[in-house]
């Protein structure tokens, strides 16, 4: 498919009408995406025609489900370049990916005084669990910290990676700044000392090609609803060894080999980490998405995209006082800034009654803003159905905001 934004905007029903009495211009995908009607209908038309549970029933409707679920996990496999299926776990979410890690690997694996390192621009996501999880184990969590143009501390990190590092858990491109880490030469750095290597892909798999051998992490999480998918669906890559080791985290049905009241044996992975009845829906929707985005040139997207974000650092650079968070050398699709005198809630509310939706707030991610001495930013985050109309819509209501708070 050529990539052509006003074909690629017809395939999006919720980009279609109005907002306020003006044309909606949708400019939040780092947050969640829209979704095509490839993913819609697919979706629809397995619950309409095709719906059963899965691994439970021998009738063909049953069977039929089973199989399209397990494809489902087959096109995910193939969408990450991953050596096969089981290196897929099908989880709730990203941040439910991160906890199945901390919970499992991390209980098992971490001891006191072995260090989980992170960096100063993680979400919640990648901060929280390994906090709770350090209240059992006794792991010191540490943080590498961030240039002021929203880089990593490339220096400080290899000062903190030592061999009391057992996993380095990162984010790849930073929700609140946009910033693009290095995370190949981040796991190569990691993997000498004898770490396990996390890589939070969720703002980085709609826009870039995921090639997981070539990074040779030993996990990747992402999501399916920012992919231009469902809720309710993440994905939890793994290496075979990795997860072979990992004890479950989740008791139930399907991810057992032999249950009696004295004693429960556990399948394989992935089964054993998908207890209960599955997101099957969802995961259905999940593969359709990634079938519809290689139906791309993941060159000619990222290109776009680049057009794109210099075009709307170019229009931001124009209102009096903005003032951008993240200015990192290898950044992309995410544009944070403040602006004098306006609150981000304000500015993200006068852009609403433009007809512009953008987030506002700390992202999920309160050290980031610690670190830069503000409350909150106001975040633009381009998706692949974004034009350079949206971006002056955009700027257009920014100077409303300059107006009224000059």
């Amino acid at each position: 498919m050529s990539h052509d934004v006003e074909t690629i905007r017809a395939q999006f029903p919720g980009l279609a009408g109005t907002a306020n009495g003006k044309p909606f211009t949708y400019l939040d995908s780092g947050a969640t995406a829209q979704k095509p009607l490839a993913v819609i209908e697919r979706m629809d038309r397995f619950l309409r025609n095709e719906y059963g549970t899965v691994h439970r029933g021998l009738y063909a409707r049953s069977v039929e489900s089973t199989q399209a679920y397990e494809q489902a996990r087959v096109t995910v496999a193939k969408f990450i370049n991953a050596p096969a299926e089981k290196n897929i776990v099908f989880t709730m979410g990203c941040t439910d990916a991160i906890n199945l890690v901390a919970w499992s690997w991390g209980r098992k694996h971490l001891k006191k005084g072995d260090r989980v390192l992170i960096t100063g621009m993680e979400h919640h996501a990648n901060i929280v669990p390994w906090q709770i999880v350090r209240e059992i184990t006794g792991l010191e969590l540490i943080a590498c910290p961030i240039l002021d143009d929203g880089s990593l501390d490339m220096d400080a990190f290899d000062k903190l990676l030592d061999e009391r590092v057992k996993l380095v858990s990162v984010i790849h491109v930073a929700n609140s700044l946009g910033t693009i880490n290095p995370v190949k030469e981040l796991t190569r750095k990691a993997h000498a000392i004898g770490a396990k290597v996390l890589i939070d892909a969720a703002q980085s798999a709609p826009h870039m090609r995921l090639d997981v051998q070539d990074l040779d992490c030993d996990f990747l999480v992402f999501a399916g609803h920012k992919l231009y998918g469902p809720t309710g669906i993440g994905v939890l890559y793994g290496k075979s060894n990795v997860l072979d080791d990992m004890p479950p985290w989740r008791g139930g049905g399907e991810m057992i080999e032999k249950v009696t009241i004295e004693k429960t044996t556990f399948a394989p992975a992935p089964a054993r980490f998908e207890a209960g009845t599955p997101p099957i829906v969802e995961a259905i929707g999940l593969a359709a998405a990634c079938q519809w985005m290689n139906t791309f040139n993941w060159e000619k997207i990222q290109a776009a995209e680049r057009t794109l974000y210099d075009y709307a650092e170019a229009g931001l650079a124009t209102i009096p006082g903005l003032r951008r968070i993240g200015t990192a050398a290898n950044r992309n699709t995410i544009l944070s800034f403040t602006m004098p005198n306006a609150h981000a809630s304000d500015i993200s509310s006068i852009l609403d009654l433009e007809g512009v939706a953008i987030r506002a707030g700390h992202h999920c991610a309160q050290p980031v803003m610690q670190r830069y001495g503000v409350s909150a930013t106001a975040r633009v985050s381009l998706g692949i159905y974004n034009t350079q109309t949206d971006i002056d819509r955009l700027i257009a209501g920014l100077r409303k905001v300059s107006e009224l708070f000059r």
